[in-house]
């Protein structure tokens, strides 16, 4: 059977020939390579909110820079490669080579005396393993103060014009502004599988501040995340909201056994002491001098773990559940949200990539299609149409956007397997059918079946609702997709 991807491929030889010696011939040459790619995943989010941090803790080294410098103005792509380089894409002129420099907290970029008005992108190629999975876009604050750095971010991924060159986007939220809501509907298309959220997962961000940085810090932000997760509003534009204490997950990533040293001398102390010099910012950097810390080493734990991060690391350490570096990082990320966040973008992004991509092509050519027609674009945009129409992984995006939006309505138990059913919390068989992660074959095969029996009877039932029924129908070629895929292992 021809794939998803390959049937796009194949389109986009078609459209090739009809655009072949005009501007556009380029246009879908890059667009096609993009079907190899990484997934190409944006990061977004308000001013202050946390993204190049939240960045840094999934590359696992500290490249994007945190502080108000000149490239946090800049759209910054980072990709995988071999090599280290930095490329300059000016607005006016080629693209050149940026000389940088690695310091300890992150990539120091020269402009080359260009103001960061005048870059369009920096495009930092960096050997990563994490980047081999999905190319990241650090984007410059939604809200800026300079009204003309806010729009940067629209214009990459919302712009009325052209087609993000995004796949997906995790948008970072301290709390819900109507400014999130307008910018992630804008980022969804109009034309392909409708307006939908399966391109988006919100990140309560900066989670470890919820709490005033308490130890039940990350439960309570678990339950703010679940209630927006749950809200109508954040439903049609996101997929879920995970919370992630980001400074926390970028230390866990990058934690040297000098700090860990460090840390230690606190946890030799009493829980009551260590929580006595917690109180205050001013109290854990002046006193308690039998420490044996510097005030400058003990402001750099707190630039590096914050209040809440210094908690939970002495309480790891004092009850021995970590004791070397690479133990306590593993810890702090699992704390941090950062496993949880990772394990989201695997079932929701990564899982579905060819999807994603597919969808991303077909975006962007079927707006050439309709802006620039020429002899023979007819065929090729009625062939995009049925792929869009007839392809089942965008039948299932429709069907989750129509969830979404309210558009399928029936009892809360009934719409709830439908989601799952159809991928909305992620694509494995397991997920699909709400059984454990390491559910035996014989179980799903089991499960699928007696699914498949259920919505073949809504589908045939004169009494549901037609838009539940067309759903039903998608969700029976779910399920058989699934029993097909476990009898060809057999």
């Amino acid at each position: 059977m021809t794939s998803l991807l390959d049937r796009t491929r194949a389109t986009f030889v078609r459209a090739a020939a009809v655009y072949r010696g005009t501007p556009y011939a380029r246009m879908l040459d890059e667009t096609a390579a993009r079907l190899d790619e990484p997934l190409r995943v944006a990061i977004a989010g308000r001013v202050k909110s946390g993204k190049s941090t939240l960045l840094n803790a999934l590359v696992g080294e500290r490249l994007a820079p945190t502080d108000a410098g000149e490239c946090t103005r800049i759209v910054t792509w980072y990709l995988d490669g071999h090599t280290y380089q930095v490329m300059l894409h000016p607005r006016q002129g080629p693209p050149m080579p940026a000389r940088f420099s690695r310091e300890a907290d992150a990539l120091e970029v020269d402009l080359g005396g260009l103001s960061p008005q005048d870059v369009s992108e920096l495009m930092i190629t960096w050997p990563s393993r994490a980047l081999r999975t999905a190319t990241l876009i650090d984007t410059p604050g939604i809200g800026s103060l300079s009204e003309r750095v806010s729009q940067r971010a629209w214009d990459l991924l919302a712009s009325d014009d052209e087609e993000t060159p995004a796949d997906a986007v995790l948008y970072l939220m301290r709390h819900l502004h109507v400014g999130d809501v307008e910018f992630l509907r804008a980022f969804h298309d109009t034309e392909v599988s409708r307006p939908n959220p399966i391109n988006a997962i919100g990140v309560l961000s900066r989670a470890d501040e919820i709490g005033v940085g308490r130890a039940d810090t990350m439960r309570s932000a678990h339950t703010i995340a679940e209630r927006l997760a749950g809200d109508e509003v954040v439903r049609r534009v996101v997929q879920t909201v995970v919370p992630v204490a980001g400074l926390l997950a970028e230390t866990a990533m990058t934690l040297t056994e000098d700090e860990v040293g460090q840390l230690r001398r606190i946890a030799g102390r009493s829980a009551a002491e260590v929580e006595g010099l917690l109180l205050s910012v001013d109290r854990f950097v002046n006193s308690m001098p039998e420490l044996g810390l510097t005030s400058l080493e003990r402001e750099r734990l707190l630039a590096r773990f914050g209040v809440f991060g210094i908690r939970q690391c002495s309480m790891l350490l004092r009850r021995t559940v970590a004791g070397t570096a690479s133990e306590l990082a593993r810890e702090l990320a699992a704390i941090s949200g950062l496993d949880d966040l990772r394990s989201v973008l695997r079932s929701l992004f990564y899982e579905r990539r060819d999807v994603l991509k597919s969808r991303s092509a077909l975006l962007a050519l079927d707006s050439i299609l309709r802006s620039q027609p020429r002899q023979g674009s007819q065929a090729v945009a009625a062939e995009v149409e049925e792929i869009i129409s007839s392809a089942h992984p965008f039948n299932e995006l429709r069907v989750l956007s129509a969830i979404r939006s309210g558009g399928i309505q029936g009892k809360s138990e009934v719409i709830a397997e439908l989601e799952h059913l159809i991928g909305g919390a992620g694509t494995s068989a397991a997920l699909r059918l709400r059984l454990a992660p390491d559910a035996a074959a014989a179980e799903i095969t089991e499960a699928a079946a007696a699914a498949l029996l259920r919505w073949q009877r809504r589908a045939e039932n004169p009494l549901t609702r037609h838009e539940l029924s067309t759903a039903a129908r998608v969700a029976i070629r779910s399920c058989e997709g699934i029993l097909a895929a476990g009898h060809a292992r057999r």
